[in-house]
């Protein structure tokens, strides 16, 4: 498949889930991003444009980790759950970035579920 359609699909996918979903400072959202070698992962608050909290695959204690790519996501996943509820969050909205969702975006999910953020 073209490079250019893939990520044009993508980014209609992206523009499809974004009129849906926002953040807030309450229910932040989760946003993934899922390159080929890392994955990141943010709480955002939409209405003030901020960056709450990120976790990534690139951190000093989660690449120290040796494993499988959706095992270094699940961690990625706990990672982001312990800076939220140290920041008083409990629950969070969603988005996938227009990933399909297996793999290590679904494990980043499940990382964060078991560390108590709800969605």
């Amino acid at each position: 498949m073209n490079p250019k359609v893939k990520s044009k699909n993508r980014q209609n996918i992206r523009y499809r889930i974004r009129k849906k979903i926002s953040g807030t400072g309450d229910n932040p959202r989760l946003s993934v991003f899922r390159s080929n070698a890392e994955i990141y992962a943010q709480l955002i608050d939409d209405t003030n444009g901020v960056t709450l909290a990120s976790a990534s695959s690139r951190d000093k204690d989660i690449a120290a980790q040796k494993g499988t790519k959706t095992e270094i996501s699940k961690l990625v996943g706990s990672a982001i759950a312990r800076k939220a509820t140290g920041l008083g969050i409990q629950k969070v909205t969603f988005d996938r970035g227009g990933y399909l969702y297996h793999g290590r975006v679904k494990s980043l999910a499940e990382g964060a579920r078991e560390g108590g953020l709800q969605f």
